[in-house]
């Protein structure tokens, strides 16, 4: 059996049909009942548990032979990330109970970085699974491909996407969430010892004017990126309705000023730009 948490995203769901697809028995780990009717209806077990509860957790993960874990994302936590660190606790609290033989966790590029930004979150996962006396694998993806889903509106409307990772020409690790789900399934049937981390680009490397290029031959019409000035970007995210933004911006920055990086040299995906793109649009 194995269980998967953040089944219903676009990186569980490839997960779960991955293993399903291989002959393999699925627990979803879902908080949504109807979700949970739905994956069901795939053949899944289904256990409903809270991520924040660790004792749903521990009998969500109870009989697992592996465990897939996916922190839900927060875009707008607050200072400290309180929230992530009850998840986490929960998790551990969970794994170390019910002692699957191995766990997969989705972490991120430049989860290792000192300086504090929004994918920090994933650092503190790392931090706080690293003492468990279990098969551990971090699986640490660059930026994904599906985030250019922000760009298909105003290419479509106006020819212009902002862009916050900058400067325009200059590429970028990236791999699309399909790439991200078969590699999570393939790790979590392969035996090993210990705790490692795996890391994970696409074939190639891509630009912000890489995305516009690929969404004009999608769209037949011109489209070009524009970079969004740095003092604007505090107030933009306000305006969203984001209470702290300064992680999301240091984020952009580590990307921008490169030490938001891999530490290893990352493995390959298969799914080029335009094949996500042409999903999105």
């Amino acid at each position: 059996m194995y269980a998967i948490t953040g089944i219903s995203g676009k990186v569980g769901s490839v997960v779960a049909r991955t293993l399903l697809q291989a002959g393999r028995q699925v627990r979803a780990v879902v908080r949504d009942p109807a979700k949970g009717r739905a994956w069901a209806g795939e053949g899944c077990d289904v256990a409903l548990a809270d991520m924040n509860d660790e004792a749903a957790l521990t009998r969500a993960f109870t009989g697992a032979e592996a465990v897939f874990v996916l922190l839900p994302p927060n875009f707008d936590p607050s200072p400290g990330f309180p929230e992530t660190r009850r998840i986490v606790a929960a998790l551990h609290g969970a794994l170390a109970a019910a002692r699957p033989a191995r766990v997969v966790c989705i972490s991120t590029v430049g989860a290792q970085a000192k300086q504090a930004n929004l994918l920090s979150q994933l650092g503190l996962l790392e931090q706080g699974l690293g003492d468990l006396p279990l098969p551990v694998t971090f699986l640490r993806p660059a930026w994904f491909m599906e985030n250019a889903a922000w760009d298909v509106a105003p290419a479509r409307d106006g020819g212009v996407i902002p862009s916050f990772l900058q400067p325009l020409d200059r590429a970028i690790p990236m791999v699309a969430t399909a790439d991200v789900g078969r590699t999570a399934a393939e790790l979590l049937q392969q035996p090993w010892t210990g705790h490692r981390v795996v890391e994970l680009e696409g074939s190639k490397r891509y630009s912000p004017n890489d995305i516009a290029a690929g969404l004009a031959r999608l769209l037949r019409s011109d489209v070009r990126a524009e970079a969004v000035l740095r003092e604007t970007w505090q107030a933009s995210f306000s305006a969203q309705g984001m209470k702290n933004p300064e992680p999301r911006m240091r984020m952009l920055d580590g990307f921008n000023e490169g030490w938001l990086s891999f530490e290893h040299t990352p493995r390959r995906g298969a799914v080029e730009l335009d094949t996500v793109l042409r999903s999105l649009v």
